[in-house]
């Protein structure tokens, strides 16, 4: 930008490597130079890797905007003087969707000496966080698309992931659902979605939702539709739905079928309904208008986003992949203004992966801005669910679909552990 101070770092430099470990294509973004002459305080390494344009398989999701979004952190916290002095050094990673991808990202961190891996997004949990595990390097705010960030002892996650959502979602719908319907996936993560919401609407004495599973991958959901309608019914009633990316092929079914005059409430859970999709399918005409929809942080239009849409406006204008307010996006600067404020913390001249993680266990506290509670990784401070036993952060968000933005529907945090607690209790 013209009229900018020189930064007090060299600019991130970005350079693409070859094919490794079968194919998996690793880009290294805020490649660093070292530091200032005569600067004590050494360059902080960090790895954040989501899939992005080297993910081709037909269900295969694109997260570009995660590693974007390290990019432009890096490139606006440098310029300010670094992590208390530190420079910091992002690398990232195309995970390509895949376990080969993902385990290769994984063993780049270790060849960086990566302190931490922050912010990043993988389904392929055990291939991803095996070799961090024996390298001692801390897994830092994942995206939660594995339930194995919430098992590992080597990952901190910052939120309580999709069964938070799913747990949320249960007891805003006892609050004013008389019939609950859900379409979920005929998979083992959908029956997890299926007790979960049952034991939220029974811990609130509500009664049992109509349970539809499903195909994941179907174009069509009409026959499923007219089941969540006819168990919803035409007044009082609500339908939700946890399908991933087929979440708005189902909705736009159901919005069909719907019968004119009707009241059924709709609902679903960040990563299946975000302001982008909302956005494509027609704003305040789109078939989530009105929709309940629970998150990990705060909506999209909250002020505490302001000073990561500035860094984006800054420091990555006109790139395309970075979408505030996409979660992915917003889970990636989440993580990195959690990393912030732990480095901040230690005082340190040099810092290591053994040095955050002991800084995480004895229970150093990151600041998040107010976009999560302030959060430990103590013993004492995880939930005590046997089902996801790396939990720390418990709470979550009630927004709606209010002419075609989500908004908040009630402030602040509201805490789902017992219905977390007693799902893992009893299952």
């Amino acid at each position: 930008m013209t009229g900018r101070r020189r930064p007090p770092f060299p600019r991130p430099l970005s350079t693409v490597t070859g094919a490794v470990a079968a194919g998996a294509l690793l880009l290294t973004g805020c490649g660093a130079l070292p530091g200032a002459s005569g600067d004590s305080r050494e360059p902080v390494t960090v790895v954040t890797w989501a899939p992005g344009d080297g993910a081709t398989a037909p269900d295969a999701v694109n997260m570009a905007g995660m590693t974007a979004m390290a990019q432009a952190y890096a490139r606006s916290v440098n310029a300010a003087g670094g992590i208390d002095g530190h420079e910091l050094r992002v690398v990232t990673c195309d995970e390509q969707d895949t376990s080969t991808g993902a385990g290769a990202c994984a063993r780049r961190a270790v060849e960086e000496k990566a302190v931490a891996v922050l912010g990043s997004y993988s389904r392929h949990g055990r291939a991803a966080l095996t070799p961090l595990e024996v390298a001692g390097i801390p897994y830092i705010g994942g995206y939660g698309a594995s339930e194995d960030e919430f098992r590992s002892y080597t990952s901190y996650p910052l939120t309580g992931g999709q069964s938070a959502l799913l747990a949320g979602t249960a007891e805003r719908l006892a609050q004013g659902c008389d019939r609950v319907s859900l379409v979920r996936p005929d998979t083992l993560e959908g029956d997890s979605q299926s007790w979960l919401l049952h034991t939220g609407l029974k811990g609130a004495g509500r009664p049992p939702q109509l349970d539809i599973p499903t195909a994941e991958g179907a174009t069509s959901y009409d026959g499923e539709a007219r089941r969540a309608l006819s168990g919803a019914g035409s007044d009082g009633g609500c339908v939700t739905s946890v399908l991933g990316d087929r979440t708005e092929t189902f909705f736009d079914s159901f919005r069909r079928l719907e019968p004119a005059g009707a009241d059924v409430r709709v609902a679903s859970v960040l990563g299946s309904v975000e302001q982008p999709l909302i956005d494509r399918t027609g704003g305040r005409n789109s078939p989530f208008e009105g929709a309940y929809v629970t998150g990990w942080y705060p909506a999209p239009g909250d002020d505490r986003w302001n000073p990561m849409r500035k860094v984006i406006r800054e420091e990555a204008f006109g790139d395309n992949r970075i979408d505030p307010d996409d979660t992915g996006v917003q889970t990636t600067w989440v993580a990195y203004i959690a990393l912030k404020s732990l480095v901040e913390s230690m005082h340190e001249s040099r810092i290591t992966a053994a040095k955050v993680t002991k800084a995480l266990k004895e229970g150093v506290s990151a600041d998040t801005g107010g976009l999560t509670p302030a959060l430990r990784w103590r013993y004492e401070d995880m939930i005590g669910s046997q089902a996801y036993p790396r939990i720390v952060n418990s709470k979550v968000t009630f927004q709606v679909v209010r002419d075609g933005r989500l908004v908040a529907e009630r402030k602040g945090f509201v805490d789902v552990t017992e219905t977390l607690v007693d799902a893992s209790a009893t299952r």
